[in-house]
C-alpha cells in the first residue's frame, strides 16, 4: 500500500508482493523494489503508475532491502537462506548471491564502497566489499545479542547496531570496536539515524522510540524515550522534515494496520 506523506490517505496498492517487508526506491530511474519473504521474490515496480514490471528470484526469505548508491546495486537479506541477493537495476538481473555465514537482519552503505549487515544469530555485524562483493570482515558485538536493527553517520563512520537484548552498540566502522553501549527498549526491531540532527532512534516493539543523541564521535547519550504503540518496531525517517514513521497494528481491526508519525 502506497500512502500520501502529508494527508496518510492510500493512493495506490503495488500487487504480487506476499510478505512483503521492505521497499527500496530509485528515483533516478523511475522504479521501486520490494522485498516479499513468502513468495522469495522482489516485485519491481515502475514509481508513476505502480504498476509491476517485473518480479525478480531471490534467496530464502528475503526481508530488509536497500539500494546502494556506491555500487548502484539492489541488496536484499535473505534470512532463510543466510545469503543475500545482489540485484542490478539497469537490467534488473541478479548478478550474485553472497552467503552470509548466518541470517541477515539489516544493511546499510557507508558511500565509499563498503557495506555493513547485521547477522542476527552469530551476534555480528560483518563489513562487505561491493566492489568484489564478498565478505571482509566480520565483528563480534561486544555484549550485543541478537542484531535487528542498523543504521549509520557516514561523516563520523559510526555504526548504531540496536540489539534483542536491550542495548544499542555503537562501533566504529573502519575497525569494529565498541565505542558505547546505551539501553533501549524492549523488542527493537529497527534503526534509523538523523543526518543532521545527529540522533539515532531505535524503534522498540514494547511500543516505544529511544533516543541517542550524537555528540561527538565518540560520545553519546540516550536523551529520551517517546510512547508509541504496541508491536510498532519498524522504523523509517524523512531527513529533511525530521519526522519518524512506524507502521502499527496497535488497536488496529483485524486485518488493517495504520502508520504512526512522529515528529517534534
Amino acid at each position: 500500500m502506497i500512502l500520501d506523506e502529508l494527508s496518510g490517505d492510500s493512493i495506490g496498492v503495488i500487487a504480487n508482493t506476499q510478505g512483503v517487508h521492505g521497499i527500496a526506491v530509485i528515483g533516478s530511474l523511475g522504479k521501486g523494489y520490494t522485498s516479499n519473504g513468502r513468495a522469495n521474490t522482489v516485485t519491481v515496480f515502475d514509481l508513476k503508475t505502480n504498476k509491476t514490471l517485473t518480479e525478480i528470484k531471490t534467496g530464502q526469505n528475503p526481508d530488509a532491502i536497500f539500494y546502494d548508491d556506491y555500487s548502484k546495486k539492489v541488496f536484499t537479506c535473505n534470512g532463510r537462506s543466510s545469503d543475500a541477493t545482489v540485484i542490478d537495476p539497469a537490467t534488473d538481473q541478479v548478478i550474485a548471491t553472497i552467503p552470509l555465514g548466518g541470517k541477515p537482519e539489516t544493511a546499510v552503505s557507508d558511500g565509499n564502497g563498503n557495506i555493513f549487515v547485521n547477522i542476527e544469530t552469530t551476534n555480528e555485524v560483518i563489513q562487505l566489499n561491493a566492489n568484489s562483493l564478498k565478505v571482509e570482515k566480520r565483528w563480534k558485538l561486544d555484549g550485543g545479542e541478537e542484531p535487528t536493527g542498523l543504521s549509520i553517520d557516514r561523516s563520523t563512520k559510526r555504526l548504531f547496531v540496536g540489539c534483542g537484548n536491550k542495548l544499542m552498540l555503537v562501533l566504529d566502522a573502519v575497525s569494529g570496536k565498541t565505542l558505547a553501549k546505551l539501553p533501549i527498549g524492549d523488542g527493537c526491531d529497527g534503526v534509523t539515524f538523523d543526518q543532521t540532527l545527529k540522533r539515532a532512534f531505535a524503534s522498540n516493539g514494547e511500543g516505544t522510540i529511544t533516543v541517542v543523541q550524537e555528540t561527538g564521535s565518540n560520545k553519546f547519550d540516550v536523551i529520551q524515550t517517546v510512547k508509541t504503540e504496541n508491536r510498532g518496531r519498524t522504523i523509517t525517517m524523512d531527513q529533511k522534515t525530521h519526522h519518524i514513521f512506524l507502521p502499527s497494528l496497535g488497536s488496529a481491526t483485524a486485518g488493517t494496520f495504520h502508520v504512526l508519525e512522529v515528529g517534534e
